[in-house]
């Protein structure tokens, strides 16, 4: 690889085209008008080492090039902005620079709000979402979660099929959007993470390999193909460079690495280390957020993650409330007693026998093993398990208001750090679809292959039931998941909004509450169907009561402690059914 990457330099007297193919004889430069009509091509001069470089003058910032491979006209996958779409050509865009949160916040105040940039506004852009940033600041949020914004094909999709991965999708606006939205988010205090994924390419658009197959290693095949070969130089260099790009060139506070089990890197010094230690050595300092199924606390320890997503507490929620035990569901027991322990190891399975991975054991207890509470991401949605379900229903379409508001209680009173996805905060009645936008073949086969994945669940046995499951290609399924703002002062959805308000603010202003807890500082129990956690600092104590049954609960103990919150009726001592308090000894 030449030390400069490949890609188009701009300056005052025209621009640099730099590429790199270990297959290519010849690599010439093709310019285009915004027509898409091209206008001359000029041939690249090769520099040893598999490079290919030429300053062509009076070639300006805003140019449009496609790359030409031994005659095959191709597009750039070092990209900075592909405005007509991933195999279309790119435009020519001078480096930019946004400075990240000077002061982040602390690693006990990360409260995250998770957004999928298309479909969080009306518009389904950068500008709109930075429109709506005063909305989730006043609530008292530290953070925004973006899921993926790396070109990915079509004009709508979730972002995880991305290809072109230093150039922000288009749809969305141009990459000075962005940056506009990261700098907006910074002015609130708001901490920007953004969703990268490294361990697979999408399925179409991918023009790496037609550069270099070295790319790519056949030795491990992932379902999207041959996977990234971390191990040597050309994709390791490629994504630890591209982490560099989104934090310094757009000033993310912090990367949240996709699927961090799926990586396979042999290396000594694995890639993913790689990565947080690039982040670490900034300054400021960045975080990186594994999502990683293994509950393994190495993630941590040894790789250097700062926090992991830890979705056992999603599913023992979920199943709590829901009773569901389709797919992965049925490995939880829906007992509080079962989300007690879940709570007091951090995980639920810590080296039990998992079903779906055919009875192998899975993890070790995040207590036991020495993270911190801090050091865990717990939800009770967010994108993947509300998108994943067939008809991409919410939590909230499932259980009552009463129960809803107690499970959001239960979220942000734990000392880990917690992840609230777009609308979930008002409890929005609009869903979460999965929707892409592919073409041909593949638009066929994604639309067939996601109502077969729900062939085995109960519900959707029946091929007719199947039939209900949305389309996944059509527009509509995308525009039903857009969030619908004007429902927020509507009852119910007041009333969960002032639940989040309210629970906020005393994460942000309680002493106990706002400071880091350790293990030996938290506690959950459970009483048949109540669930009890206390927080102490000091000789202060927080306590949170959650009664999940049908039958109201008489608090031992009650007398004398301050009522911080309560989520439903609290009387006399007396806790409705599904309802929460949080009570206060000082």
């Amino acid at each position: 690889m030449p030390q400069r990457l490949p890609g188009a330099y701009p300056d005052a007297a025209g621009t640099t085209f730099v590429a790199w193919s270990t297959v290519a004889q010849s690599i010439e430069v093709r310019l285009f008008d915004e027509r898409g009509r091209a206008l001359r091509t000029e041939p690249l001069d090769p520099r040893g080492d598999r490079r290919f470089e030429k300053h062509l003058g009076g070639v300006k910032e805003g140019a449009l090039y496609k790359l030409v491979l031994d005659g095959d006209e191709t597009p750039d996958p070092y990209a900075r902005f592909l405005p007509f779409g991933i195999h279309g050509p790119a435009r020519v865009v001078a480096p930019g620079r946004v400075e990240a949160l000077p002061e982040a916040p602390s690693a006990s105040q990360w409260v995250v709000y998770e957004l999928h940039v298309g479909t969080f506004s009306p518009e389904g852009t950068y500008r709109g979402a930075e429109k709506r940033l005063d909305a989730i600041s006043e609530l008292g949020f530290t953070a925004i979660e973006l899921l993926p914004v790396a070109a990915f094909p079509g004009e709508r999709g979730w972002g995880y099929d991305g290809v072109a991965l230093y150039a922000p999708y288009a749809p969305y606006g141009d990459p000075e959007d962005l940056r506009s939205l990261v700098r907006a988010a910074h002015r609130r205090g708001l901490a920007v993470v953004l969703d990268v994924v490294y361990n697979h390419f999408g399925p179409a658009g991918n023009y790496l390999w037609k550069y270099a197959p070295e790319y790519f290693t056949k030795a491990v095949v992932t379902p999207w193909g041959p996977a990234p070969d971390f191990a040597h130089e050309p994709m390791r260099r490629l994504v630890v460079d591209n982490a560099r790009y989104w934090l310094e060139e757009f000033g993310v506070d912090a990367l949240r690495v996709d699927a961090t089990h799926a990586f396979h890197d042999p290396s000594r010094r694995h890639v993913l280390r790689e990565l947080t230690d690039l982040a670490h050595a900034m300054k400021p300092p960045r975080r990186v957020f594994f999502e990683d199924d293994r509950n393994e606390p190495s993630v941590v320890k040894d790789l250097g993650a700062d926090v992991v997503w830890a979705d056992d507490f999603h599913h023992q929620v979920h199943v709590l409330l829901t009773g569901e035990r389709d797919g992965y569901y049925a490995a939880y027991q829906a007992t509080v007693a079962a989300l007690a322990q879940a709570i007091n190891d951090g995980w639920t399975f810590t080296g039990q026998p998992y079903e779906p991975w055919k009875g192998k054991p899975r993890g070790r207890s995040a207590r036991d093993q020495g993270l911190e509470p801090q050091n865990l991401l717990y939800c009770i949605q967010n994108h993947d398990q509300v998108g994943n379900r067939a008809l991409g229903t919410r939590l909230s379409h499932h259980v009552d208001v009463d129960a809803y508001c107690a499970a959001s209680v239960l979220l942000l009173f734990l000392p880990t750090t917690p992840l609230v996805f777009m609308g979930q905060e008002w409890a929005a009645s609009s869903p979460f679809l999965f929707f892409s936008d592919h073409a041909g073949e593949l638009a066929e086969a994604v639309r067939q292959g996601r109502r077969e994945e729900f062939k085995s669940f109960a519900a959707f046995a029946d091929p007719k039931a199947r039939a209900r499951i949305p389309d996944p290609q059509a527009r509509s399924t995308f525009e039903q998941s857009k969030l619908r703002w004007d429902e927020r002062t509507a009852e119910p959805h007041a009333r969960v909004l002032a639940t989040y308000r309210a629970m906020l603010a005393l994460r942000r202003n309680d002493p106990v509450l706002s400071a880091a807890t350790s293990w030996a500082d938290l506690e959950a129990t459970a009483h048949g169907d109540v669930l009890e956690v206390v927080r102490r600092k000091g000789t202060a104590s927080r306590r949170l009561v959650v009664t999940f049954g049908d039958r109201e609960h008489a608090i031992v103990g009650a007398a004398g402690a301050r009522v911080l919150f309560a989520s439903g009726a609290f009387e006399g001592g007396r806790l409705a059914p599904r309802s929460a308090v949080v009570l206060a000894k000082d």
